[in-house]
């Protein structure tokens, strides 16, 4: 039996470039023993005390996903490190046993073996060689990583070891992290990532070191949750600026994936829940607010001018939305839908209910900062830009206040992130930047929005805002109207009021988004957009320019658009939201044909239930 001081060698488990893992049996103690050493021993004996002072400094971080260390020691000229063989078998050894893992059990080891790499990393430490053996998994699938400052950097014999080591965690720190992504494309793909079985190898042959691309293929033991290969994706981006940088960041993620996976309401949803109750979903924007708190000057107001006066505060609609539809559920009326017309909230609820649902919003900013505030104010102008827009190109004998608030919905999710997650909001968009051109990829793109959110939270935005709407009782067809037609989806058919109203306020969103493009790509995508949708909708690009510049369209009467390349106009949250004559108040000089169009069309069943009356009153 081969030998190693007072210990006997039975197993190699592990060997890598930096390290080794051995299994052993103490003779002192009578008992098995992992014993973890570095492949190069320290060059001299300064560096065998600083060895030995991280290793043991290591050893006092005491977490539950970090395996206690039994005896920091040496060897002559090499130390080591070990831990309890009862701690559990080595994931290699799992593998061996259950080589194929599910989604869920893969992202549950990771998300403990982040949360132990998390905590070193916060308290100065880092691994340096995170390979599987170092991952110790019990009959209860508790995690414990082990190995914690084990292969240290060896350096010159005379320098300052506590610079050059303070210098280098945050580097190391960073590989750690991209070696746990490595490890779970292993666990998800059930095969060695570039056919090496040590991490650090495929590192080293990764870009930017190498020229080796990682990304989860389709072939895999079980089916994977797009949210999941998005996230497992940017563990190992080509871009290292892509990447997760901090264990902490890609635990928020996988995490929040696992538990709405596990628990289907669980992760960022549940915690967006619960700031909803503490601070709401959307502070008041609007300087009048006050107004509405004051029953003496609402009193003698006609129904319309309230509406107005509301919908100038985006959080006070929705405010508003969510007390009406909550008090038919609780109510039990399900005959007349959901409400979507402020006019008909207004009345169901009184002026008192306006009142106290005005006092119940937090003032503007709410908790953010004045940065943070900046980007949400910017966000809604564009969203309240978008509404105006919709409202332009709606069908004929549509309300145009049932179509600004579907376009403000499909947008919940966006005022959602950025209101209580400003922060993975920031993160979001800069995944969505593309990269620097490089050689070896000339044009980079960037994430889309759906990936980067899986990225960043677990799941998409549109899943918060239908989490919402659901908490809100806002109804299935609202429900189907809040989801945004995906850019790179043709659009066929629409197949009913809701389809058509749903495609025109993704038209909307699609423009406005085009018009925040640089000045050479805006004319290019607001045509592209225009031919996805004409057929369906019955529009050209005279009506969409018509639409985006209502002010130029004014000036120029019936004569045609000179230019589509001018900025949007900032829209004004204080003044009240422009709208035709009779469009809230529904007088029938409105609901007369435009010259040249066909006649209107019957009030439909969803505009009656959107309104609030039965549907027999509009038969």
């Amino acid at each position: 039996m081969r030998r190693f001081g007072r210990f006997e060698l039975r197993a190699l488990l592990n060997k890598s470039t930096r390290s080794m893992l051995w299994l052993v049996h103490d003779s002192r103690h009578g008992q098995e023993m992992l014993l973890a050493m570095p492949r190069q021993a320290p060059n001299s004996e300064a560096a065998m005390a600083h060895w030995l002072k991280t290793a043991h400094a290591g050893a006092r971080v005491q977490h539950p996903n970090l395996a206690h260390v039994i005896e920091v020691g040496r060897v002559e000229q090499w130390p080591f490190v070990a831990y309890d063989r009862a701690l559990g078998e080595t994931l290699d050894e799992r593998l061996a046993r259950q080589p194929a893992p599910t989604p869920l059990e893969a992202a549950d080891w990771v998300c403990q073996l982040l949360e132990g790499l998390a905590f070193a990393h916060e308290a100065g430490h880092a691994h340096r060689d995170l390979q599987s053996s170092y991952l110790l998994i019990d009959a209860a699938n508790k995690v414990r990583l082990a190995g914690l400052e084990l292969a240290q950097e060896v350096f010159p014999a005379g320098v300052d070891f506590n610079t050059v080591t303070r210098r280098a965690v945050r580097e190391s720190a960073e590989e750690d992290v991209l070696c746990v992504g490595l490890l779970l494309h292993r666990l998800l793909s059930g095969r060695a990532v570039l056919e090496q079985q040590d991490l650090q190898a495929a590192v080293q042959q990764m870009q930017p070191l190498g020229k080796e691309l990682v990304r989860l293929g389709w072939e895999t033991p079980h089916p994977i949750p797009e949210p999941l290969r998005a996230i497992a994706n940017r563990a190992t981006d080509r871009q290292a600026r892509q990447r997760y940088h901090l264990a902490r960041s890609f635990l928020r993620a996988l995490d929040g994936w696992r538990t709405a996976a596990a628990y289907d309401q669980g992760g960022p949803i549940a915690l967006l829940m619960d700031k909803l109750q503490r601070i709401g979903h959307l502070p008041a924007s609007s300087g009048k607010l006050h107004r509405i708190g004051q029953s003496s000057s609402l009193e003698g107001q006609h129904a319309s001018e309230l509406s107005s006066l509301v919908l100038q505060d985006m959080g006070l609609s929705l405010e508003l939305l969510r007390r009406v539809n909550n008090a038919l559920k609780q109510q039990g009326v399900t005959s007349g839908g959901t409400v979507l017309n402020m006019q008909r909230a207004i009345a169901m609820l009184g002026l008192n209910g306006l009142q106290q649902a005005a006092r119940s919003l937090k003032p503007w900013p709410g908790p953010l900062g004045e940065v943070q505030a900046a980007l949400l104010r910017s966000l809604m102008t564009r969203v309240h830009r978008a509404g105006m827009v919709a409202q332009a190109l709606r069908p004929a004998g549509y309300d145009g206040e049932v179509v600004y608030l579907i376009t403000v919905l499909q947008n919940l999710g966006r005022l959602l992130l950025q209101y209580h997650f400003a922060d993975d909001a920031q993160q979001i968009r800069q995944l969505m930047q593309p990269g620097e051109a490089t050689e070896d990829n000339p044009n980079p793109q960037g994430m889309s929005e759906v990936a980067a959110a899986y990225a960043v939270l677990g799941c998409d935005l549109n899943a918060l805002a239908l989490a919402v709407a659901r908490y809100w009782a806002l109804g299935e067809e609202v429900m189907h109207m809040m989801h945004r037609q995906a850019p790179d989806a043709p659009v066929r058919s629409a197949e009913g009021d809701a389809e058509l109203l749903r495609l025109t306020c993704s038209l909307a969103n699609e423009l406005i988004d085009a018009q925040l493009l640089p000045e050479a790509k805006r004319q290019p995508a607001i045509e592209l957009a225009t031919r996805r949708y004409a057929r369906v909708l019955g529009l050209g690009l005279r009506d969409v320019l018509q639409a985006l510049h209502p002010e130029q369209a004014r000036q120029d009467g019936d004569a045609p658009f000179r230019s589509a390349g001018v900025a949007i106009a900032e829209a004004s949250f204080s003044a009240p939201l422009p709208t035709e004559p009779g469009t809230l108040d529904g007088d029938a000089e409105s609901m007369a044909p435009r010259d040249g169009a066909a006649p209107l069309p019957k009030a439909s069943t969803l505009r009656a239930k959107l309104g609030g009356k039965p549907p027999e009153e509009t038969s």
